[in-house]
């Protein structure tokens, strides 16, 4: 299982050098990877395409882009600029994002998401592959014949949690990106559908990006109980909250990594025997600060 960082936390106070430094050190530490959400106004796609110009060898993924703001040439156009600029290490993972978000901050109908993504994979797939589109669809539309800024098409990934996109996942990307799971769900759920829909298919085996809070510390409550009222409202999303059913728990903290050393890599042990082929670290500093949790998380890669 590689192990990477996932740096979103530090969008809530967003600053673009930080950013890019922070992908800067972890290329320098080793870690195989570096993601960032998509939220408000600083855009994930444009800051990885800048930190691709100062490293070289750390593959940058979004962690996911909301798929309704963006019309898939949009997306596009996107994705294949920041793999240009960062010489084909892009991940682009891409998701539906959830209904209260959709239709309270947007103003959109949440409707079809099935439909919703199949087709927009079907217009960005083909605008990345070929640089042409052609579909007339009931939620997307495109006709288009462009030049592509490179050949080298980047990796799609898909944000899938329940059977219906899973499958999709497994069937026609490379992939899938995961938040508020745990060991358990990747076993009994996300690991077998995503794999056999891929076999099924005739694809190589997906991706599973599994990412979770860590924070190595001999005092775990004051750090599980931060965590579980900054991501409280996770539970509350019906899509998250039967991930955290099967696990068995109320929230997010619960299935977090926090604990001494050995506590965490068993944590981390546990989530590759399930399946996970990465996982990305949101590094949660306790009061000594994050040096102990990243030294765990290097000494891994």
């Amino acid at each position: 299982m590689k192990i990477g960082i996932n740096g979103s936390g530090q969008l809530a106070h967003p600053n673009l050098d930080a950013i890019v430094t922070d992908v800067e050190q972890s290329e320098v530490a080793g870690f195989a990877s570096y993601w960032l959400a998509q939220t408000a106004l600083a855009d994930s796609l444009a800051m990885l395409a800048i930190a691709g110009r100062t490293t070289s060898t750390i593959e940058l993924g979004t962690a996911v882009v909301p798929t309704w703001t963006r019309h898939p040439e949009v997306m596009a156009a996107g994705a294949l600029t920041a793999q240009a600029a960062s010489n084909g290490r892009i991940v682009l993972g891409i998701g539906l994002a959830h209904q209260p978000s959709v239709e309270g901050r947007w103003g959109m109908k949440w409707e079809r998401p099935v439909k919703h993504m199949s087709e927009y994979l079907a217009i960005l797939d083909s605008l990345l592959e070929t640089g042409t589109a052609s579909l007339q669809g009931e939620v997307w539309s495109l006709e288009q014949q462009a030049t592509l800024m490179t050949d080298n098409k980047p990796l799609v990934m898909v944000a899938a949690l329940g059977e219906q996109m899973l499958k999709m996942a497994g069937k026609r990307t490379d992939g899938t990106i995961l938040w508020c799971v745990g060991p358990k769900t990747l076993e009994q759920q996300i690991v077998p559908i995503i794999n056999d829909a891929a076999t099924e298919a005739g694809r190589s085996t997906p991706r599973v990006v599994c990412s979770l809070p860590v924070c190595v510390t001999d005092d775990p409550q004051p750090t599980t109980e931060f965590v579980g009222k900054m991501l409280e409202g996770y539970a509350a999303l019906p899509s998250y909250r039967a991930m955290l059913d099967i696990e068995g728990v109320h929230g997010v903290e619960e299935i977090s990594l926090i604990g001494d050393e050995d506590t965490v890599n068993a944590g981390l042990d546990a989530i590759a025997a399930a399946g996970a082929t990465d996982f990305t670290a949101v590094v949660i500093p306790d009061g000594d600060g994050p040096a102990r949790t990243m030294d765990l998380l290097q000494a891994r890669t």
